[in-house]
């Protein structure tokens, strides 16, 4: 049955996927960490600080395999890839319950971060980029979005799980529930590419049936890695991965900045729940304005979006209300790195070998891991406050506006030198 008959084309189908497996990854398990750091510190008697360090090393696993995963989207079987890495993430998630040192979750930070480059960063983007060749940003849009939701709904069941059932039951609840939600979606859904299915990526062969040939033509424009390797708009995305990813972190020490100014793990969990609300919106708002207005106006949006957010915590955060607003806004921020980041990937350097750039650039959020999680996390534990912390985003969030900027004259000049017609 050729794609033209069909009322849905696959593509929509492989996205449904993509939003329960990466959702679940993201929403279920990344973002659920959070309230996990004040009950699992108290109990074993050690700081927030040292407890988030096993987030750096799970940042410095997944440095090393980035470039990797990119390769291994592209030369294994998809489903079997998929499979292998939720057991390894949920499972190594799960397994934290059993923990009665610190020195467990490091050593269990390996395979969680390992499973987690595939499942959150890198499975979305590459086969949303293989199968959509229109309505790329709204579909990076829902997906974002799907993990918000997923997580608006995980968060507070979470934080319930901690209040009533205690860590460590909670850990592994969590993780195997999603092991036994993950591993069937994706034998069912997940397919590689258009070929498996016998179909062309969703637009292409609308256009050619208008005679349109711009949208196959697109696929495959861009310039080459070692091309985008060289210029300043590559540097200038990996530093805006750095920053938005860093500024994004902090989600997970608001569950502890709530607590510091005496707010429950029950009220934590709401809040996040809101935060994943917020991941929604943006995700879908931020999905939309990509289309319709370009991803380097929709990035200077998002970063305007987050200053209000920070401004919000920084003075008005005594009142439970403002708090609920502010982290939903804060949303946003959090949300553009599933949207904005593939966007900008693909607005400056084409779809040519979009999977090894946008895997390269990546490296910036791993990076940022290693240094901001644990870093704000001494930052309480020395001056018990995030004061600093929030300052410190607000000039984070100014600095990455500037790096919009600077990758798109990097882009100029590689349209310029002629690279984008190779």
């Amino acid at each position: 049955m050729s794609q033209n008959k069909m009322k849905i084309h696959y593509a929509w189908w492989i996205l449904v996927g993509l939003c329960i497996i990466v959702g679940l990854g993201k929403g279920g398990l990344n973002n659920s960490a959070g309230l996990f750091l004040t009950p699992v510190t108290k109990d074993l008697g050690v700081g927030i600080g040292s407890l988030s360090l096993y987030f750096s090393i799970s940042a410095i696993v997944t440095i090393i395999i980035l470039p990797i995963a990119g390769k291994l989207m592209m030369k294994y079987n998809t489903r079997l890839l998929l499979v292998i890495t939720i057991i390894l993430q949920a499972g190594a998630f799960a397994l934290f319950g059993l923990m009665n040192s610190v020195w467990g979750w490091y050593v269990l930070a390996i395979p969680l971060a390992v499973g987690g480059v595939v499942i959150t960063v890198i499975a979305g983007p590459v086969l949303i980029n293989q199968w959509f060749k229109k309505s790329n940003g709204l579909a990076l849009g829902i997906l974002s979005a799907a993990g918000g939701a997923l997580g608006a709904v995980a968060q507070p069941i979470v934080g319930n799980l901690i209040a009533n059932q205690g860590w460590r039951a909670s850990y592994v609840i969590v993780g195997i529930a999603i092991i036994l939600i993950v591993v069937p979606v994706t034998f069912l859904l997940i397919r590689k590419s258009p070929k498996d299915k016998g179909l062309l990526p969703y637009g292409v062969e609308e256009a050619k049936n208008t005679g349109d040939t711009s949208a196959s033509e697109a696929s495959n424009k861009g310039v080459t890695m070692a091309i985008a390797k060289k210029s300043s708009a590559f540097y200038a995305l990996v530093l805006f991965f750095f920053l938005v990813t860093s500024i994004a972190s902090f989600s997970v020490h608001i569950p502890t900045f709530l607590m510091n100014k005496g707010f429950d793990v029950t009220f934590a969990g709401k809040v996040m729940s809101g935060y994943m609300i917020g991941v929604l919106i943006g995700a879908l708002i931020i999905g939309f304005l990509s289309d319709k207005i370009g991803s380097k106006n929709t990035t200077i949006f998002t970063m305007i979006v987050g200053l209000v957010a920070i401004g919000l915590l920084l003075f008005l955060a005594s009142s439970s209300t403002i708090i609920m607003v502010a982290v939903g806004l804060f949303g946003f921020i959090s949300s553009s790195i599933g949207t904005l980041g593939p966007a900008l990937t693909t607005s400056l350097f084409g779809n040519k070998e979009y999977s090894q750039i946008y895997a390269n650039a990546s490296i910036g959020l791993a990076i940022s891991s290693v240094v901001a999680l644990p870093a704000y996390g001494y930052v309480f534990d020395i001056t018990g406050s995030y004061s600093l912390v929030l300052y410190a985003i607000v000039l984070m969030l100014i600095i990455n506006i500037g790096c919009v900027f600077v990758a798109f004259k990097g882009k100029k000049k590689l349209e310029q030198a002629g690279f984008w017609n190779e």
